[in-house]
C-alpha cells in the first residue's frame, strides 16, 4: 500500500427534477428523457442514489472485469518524478471561479494505471462526460519526454477538490480521491496524512485482500456559494459492488458524509466497512533502534473508540515484528478514528513532513451498525513509505452472495482530541528493560518497564497527595512496582513492570479513578515479547 506522497506537497447543493431525468440517461442506455411522477414521495436525492444502487445492484449480477485502458508504455512504466512533474493547470479547473468549490484531475500512469471515469451533473440537470485532455497538463522537466503521445483512455486518474480552506482568497487541497476506493481529508491547517478507503475486503487474510475502486463518479454542479459539494461513486471489485453519495463539508474541521449500498457477488469472508489507513514508523513506544536524527515518524500514534457505552479507549499504535490483527468487540460503537495525538513540532523535528500538522479522522457510525469489532491490524515496515496501519469495522453477520448492506457514516477531521471526550487522555507510552542501573542479576529483557502518562486540565489541579488508583488488568503475565505520581506539569503517571508468561502477548487496560470517580479513557496496549527479536 504504497504512499503517493506527492499528495502531500456552507448552502446545501439540491437537485432539480430535470437532474433525476439526465441521471436515467446514465444508468440506461438509448432511453430518451422522461418527466419523473410528481408524487414520488422521495427526497430527490434519495432517487437519485437508488438509481445509482440500481446500476450497481445490476453490475454485480455480471461478472467481475478489472478495467483497463490503453496507456502508452511509457506513461505506464514512468518513473515517480516523472509523475510528479506533470501538473494539472489551475485554469482548466472544472467551475473555475464559477464556485467556491474547484476540481482539478490527475494524470493516468505510473501507480494508477486504472481509468476513472467522471461524469458532470451541471446546473440544468443534464450529465456529461468529461473525457482525459492531455492539454490541461503541462508537462515540465524529465516529463517533457510523455506529452504528446496519444492514449484511448476515457478517463483520469482520480480528482482533487479546492475549496477556500484556509484563506477566502485562495483555494486549497481539501479532499483527494486517487488509487483504487482511496481518498483522503484536510482540516484548516492541516496536511494530507492518512487515507479513508471506501471499502476494505479480506484485509490480513491469508487468501490475500482485493481492493476495490471507484470505476465511476458524479460531481454535482454546486451554485456559486454552496458550502457543501455532492457527488456519486460506483465502487466494483471481484466480490462487492456499491453505490456511494458523498456530501463533503469543508468548515471549522472537515466532514465528509458517506451513504454506501453494497451489493455482494461473492460471499465475503471479511468485510471491512469505513476503513481507514495510515502509517506508524516509529514514537515514544519504539523498542529497536532507529538510526534517524528525528524523535518520530508517523502519520497517526493511535487508535480511538467510544464504545456504545460511552467507555473511551485508547489504543497507540506500533510497528511490530511480525503482523499483528487485533479487535475491539462492541456493539453499535459510537465512534472510532485513527488519530495523530502528538501535535508538538518538537517530538518529530521534520520540517519537510510537518507529521504535527497530519489530520485525525473520526468515524461517527449512523444508524443500527449491529454487533460486530473495531479491527486493528499492524504491519511491520522498515521505512516511512509504506502505509502499515489499517482500522475497519467488521460486522459479525456475514455478507453473502446476493445479499446487499446499506451503511452511514461520517468522517470528521481533527486535530487530537474529540469535543465530546472530557476524560483525561493518554499523553505518553514508553517501554524499556526494566532493569536497574548496575544490577548484577538483571531480568530477562522479556520484562518490561512500561511509563503511562495521563493529561488533562481536572488532573493538572490535584495535588499530589491525592489517593490516585490505577486500576491496570492484564490478560496473562504478572506485574510489579505498580505506582501513581504526579508530574512536574501537571501530568499524572502510571509506571509497572511487566513480566509475559512463557513468551505469550499480553493485553493490558489501564484507567485512572479517584475513589469512586473515573477521571481517564482506557490505555490498552498489547505487549508481544516477539517484537523483541
Amino acid at each position: 500500500m504504497s504512499k503517493s506522497k506527492f499528495h502531500q506537497l456552507k448552502t446545501r447543493a439540491f437537485l432539480s427534477v430535470g437532474l433525476l431525468v439526465a441521471v436515467l440517461l446514465i444508468l440506461t442506455t438509448s432511453v430518451k428523457a422522461q418527466q419523473l411522477p410528481a408524487n414520488q414521495g422521495k427526497n430527490k436525492q434519495q432517487v437519485l442514489f437508488d438509481l445509482m444502487a440500481s446500476r450497481a445492484k445490476a453490475l454485480a449480477a455480471q461478472s467481475y472485469s478489472a478495467d483497463s485502458a490503453a496507456l502508452p508504455d511509457s506513461w505506464k512504466s514512468m518513473s515517480y518524478s516523472q509523475y510528479r512533474a506533470i501538473r494539472f493547470k489551475p485554469e482548466q479547473a472544472l467551475w473555475h471561479q464559477q464556485s467556491l468549490f474547484e476540481i482539478q484531475f490527475f494524470h493516468p500512469g505510473f501507480l494508477y494505471q486504472q481509468p476513472v471515469e467522471i461524469e458532470e451533473i451541471n446546473k440544468d440537470g443534464m450529465n456529461k462526460l468529461l473525457p482525459f485532455d492531455a492539454s490541461q497538463f503541462s508537462y515540465d522537466a524529465e516529463a517533457a519526454p510523455l506529452a504528446g503521445q496519444r492514449t484511448n483512455s476515457k478517463g483520469y486518474s482520480g480528482f482533487r477538490v479546492h475549496y477556500p480552506l484556509n484563506r477566502p482568497d485562495y483555494k486549497d487541497e481539501v479532499a483527494v480521491f486517487q488509487g483504487a476506493s482511496y481518498f483522503r481529508l484536510v482540516g484548516p491547517e492541516q496536511i494530507y496524512g492518512l487515507s479513508a478507503r471506501g471499502l476494505a475486503i479480506d484485509t490480513a487474510e491469508s487468501s490475500g485482500e482485493q481492493f476495490p475502486h471507484f470505476k465511476r463518479f458524479w460531481l454535482v454542479r454546486p451554485q456559486p456559494n454552496d458550502t457543501t459539494l455532492v457527488f456519486f461513486a460506483l465502487l466494483d471489485s471481484p466480490s462487492v459492488t456499491g453505490a456511494y453519495r458523498f456530501e463533503l463539508t469543508p468548515e471549522s474541521d472537515t466532514h465528509m458524509q458517506v451513504t454506501a449500498r453494497l451489493f455482494a457477488r461473492q460471499d465475503v469472508k471479511k468485510l471491512g466497512i469505513a476503513p481507514l489507513t495510515s502509517m506508524f514508523f516509529y514514537g515514544e513506544n519504539r523498542v529497536r533502534f532507529v538510526d534517524d536524527f528525528r524523535p518520530e515518524i508517523h502519520d497517526s500514534d493511535g487508535v480511538l473508540m467510544q464504545t456504545s457505552h460511552d467507555e473511551w479507549i485508547w489504543r497507540p499504535l506500533k510497528n511490530p515484528r511480525h503482523l499483528q490483527v487485533t479487535s475491539l468487540a462492541d456493539e453499535n460503537p459510537k465512534g472510532f478514528g485513527l488519530v495523530q495525538r502528538d501535535r508538538s513540532f518538537v517530538h518529530y523535528q521534520d520540517t519537510e513532513a510537518e507529521y504535527h500538522q497530519r489530520p485525525s479522522i473520526w468515524i461517527t457510525p449512523q444508524g443500527n451498525w449491529g454487533k460486530g469489532r473495531l479491527e486493528i491490524v499492524e504491519i511491520p515496515t522498515n521505512n516511512e513509505t509504506n502505509d502499515n496501519i489499517v482500522s475497519y469495522w467488521v460486522p459479525d453477520a456475514p455478507l453473502q452472495a446476493g445479499q446487499q448492506l446499506e451503511i452511514s457514516y461520517q468522517l470528521s477531521t481533527f486535530d487530537s482530541k474529540r469535543p465530546e471526550q472530557t476524560l483525561a487522555q493518554v499523553s505518553r507510552t514508553r517501554i524499556g528493560w526494566s532493569a536497574l542501573p548496575g544490577e548484577q542479576n538483571p531480568p530477562p529483557k522479556a520484562e518490561r518497564q512500561f511509563v503511562v502518562d495521563f493529561s488533562a486540565d481536572k488532573l493538572a489541579k490535584l495535588n499530589a497527595t491525592q489517593p490516585m488508583q490505577a486500576d491496570l488488568q492484564l490478560s496473562s503475565g504478572a506485574i510489579r512496582d505498580l505506582t501513581t505520581s504526579k508530574l512536574p506539569n501537571g501530568d499524572w503517571r502510571v509506571s509497572f513492570k511487566l513480566n509475559p508468561a512463557d513468551q505469550k502477548p499480553v493485553d493490558m487496560r489501564l484507567q485512572l479513578t479517584l475513589r469512586n470517580e473515573t477521571l481517564s479513557e482506557v490505555w490498552n496496549y498489547v505487549w508481544n515479547p516477539s517484537d523483541l527479536k
